[in-house]
């Protein structure tokens, strides 16, 4: 028995090597599935405890969901840091990986995690500061600000744990890792699912089990509390890690001066993408404000079902960036080509099919959130308008790889600035505050905005600058 049990663990540490090494080797197609369907699972799990989330918050109020979706989108714009960093560290990873030199591989791993949590502790504190006068920007209701401060204040002080935990996850894929990261996810999911009714009420619902009451503020307790495990767990993995990289805490307290300027900088064109596009995103939310606090509630369940649907896209899309990555360090073009195009088609099988269920059962989605007659009237409409454009994004998102993969991120800000602020923002204010369009045109702007940008970075691919930018330590 335990000569049976060795071979065994030889055989499945045999396996994991050979999955790293021969994503440069065979079948494309069987490659990216065999990475991406993991990693896609692992973020539908992710997606789907944030959506339980809104359910359990929504049945607090429409208010409460309200406020929340104000905080993220306040919240969201420290993710600009987080983009930039982590798409610099897509680029470091994978082609150092795809070079073969372990050491390298592992000092970009570190310096990741050193670099991005020194850049989360300042990004907190700074939004611990302005986070109140923001919320007033947008709404002076006094239930909707508790609510956006009930569930923000421990989030924002839990930023660097969370940064952290991305970068862990970042660093398993570029390792042609999917399968680990996917199992951290369902573990967080699960802690988060089980945690939510306990914290937030005093008797869980559809039970006689006591709770703590705790509200709002017990779903971002139960998020915290998920995150943390999900720290934990990923880097302890990743520690064991022996036969792929080889992480030492010595090196994480010694910053390294080149490394950390190329985490700021091959980036960088990601974070202006991601700073443009989130404040377009409070610009929008401003503006369908001007509906209602109705409205602004049913487009925070709108914006959490659409990046419910996002996750296989990005999960596929991480897939590719790894096995783009290793091929471009590998000076293989032709198969990194290959990658995006399947990847884009895999990614449009996947939206075509959520969205047609999304609107097939649009009202009876929203229901799932809230009782109120409002939400649900105004919600039925823009599910079936939002659903296509998942058909649309599922394109950029698969051609898009190659620029994440390559360090060449122009392209993602370009795009934006074109797609959110050439066409969406005036278009949005010219209809909302000078003609006032119905509710059901503001949405429909939104699949408009996401066609203008995906055509932008498909025209950029075609350019094809990626083909031969590199950022590899020789």
């Amino acid at each position: 028995m335990a000569t049976d049990f060795l071979l065994i663990k030889q055989k499945e540490e045999h396996m994991e090597k050979e999955l790293s090494r021969d994503l440069l080797e065979g079948s494309v197609l069987h490659k990216l599935l065999k990475i991406s369907v993991p990693t896609m699972m692992g973020f539908l799990f992710q997606s789907g405890y944030e959506i339980i989330d809104m359910i359990w918050i929504g049945r607090i109020s429409s208010n409460a969901i309200a406020g929340v979706t104000i905080f993220i989108g306040i919240f969201w714009l420290v993710d600009v840091l987080n983009t930039i960093i982590g798409n610099s560290s897509i680029s470091l990873i994978s082609q150092n990986y795809g070079t073969g030199s372990k050491e390298n591989t592992s000092i970009a791993i570190e310096q990741t995690i050193t670099f991005k949590g020194i850049v989360a502790i300042i990004a907190a504190a700074l939004v611990l500061l302005i986070l109140e006068p923001a919320l007033h920007f947008f709404t002076d209701d006094p239930e909707v600000i508790k609510s956006a401060l009930d569930y923000g204040y421990i989030r924002v002080f839990f930023l660097p744990i969370l940064f952290s935990s991305f970068t862990v996850n970042t660093a398993f894929r570029c390792l042609g890792e999917g399968r680990k990261p996917m199992i951290v996810m369902v573990i967080a999911a699960m802690v988060n699912l089980i945690l939510d009714p306990i914290l937030m009420f005093d008797i869980v619902p559809g039970t006689m089990i006591p709770g703590f009451g705790l509200g709002v503020f017990g779903a971002a307790l139960a998020t915290v509390i998920s995150t943390v495990v999900a720290f934990v767990t990923a880097l302890y993995m990743l520690l064991k890690q022996k036969d792929k990289v080889d992480i030492r805490f010595k090196r994480m307290f010694k910053l390294n001066k080149e490394m950390d300027y190329q985490l700021m900088t091959i980036g960088l064109p990601n974070g202006l993408e991601m700073l443009t596009r989130n404040v377009s995103g409070l610009i929008t939310l401003k503006l369908v404000h001007f509906y209602g606090t109705a409205a602004v509630a049913t487009l925070g369940i709108g914006m959490k079902l659409f990046n419910f649907g996002l996750m296989p896209l990005i999960g596929l899309t991480m897939g590719a960036g790894a096995m783009t990555g290793q091929a471009l360090g590998d000076e293989n073009v032709e198969r990194a080509e290959e990658t995006v195009k399947i990847a884009a088609r895999v990614g449009f099988v996947f939206a075509s099919l959520f969205g047609a269920l999304a609107m097939i059962f649009s009202e009876e989605i929203i229901q799932l959130f809230t009782s109120d007659a409002e939400v649900i009237a105004l919600g039925g409409p823009m599910i079936k308008i939002f659903a296509p454009s998942l058909m649309v994004l599922a394109l950029g998102f698969g051609y898009g790889a190659v620029f994440n993969a390559s360090g060449y991120n122009i392209p993602y800000f370009i795009s934006t600035v074109i797609s959110k602020w050439i066409f969406h923002i005036p278009v949005l204010f010219l209809g909302v505050v000078v003609l006032k369009w119905p509710l059901m045109v503001v949405w429909l702007t939104y699949l408009l905005s996401d066609t203008v940008e995906v055509m932008s970075l498909l025209t950029h691919y075609k350019i094809g600058k990626w083909r031969t930018k590199r950022v590899y330590n020789s």
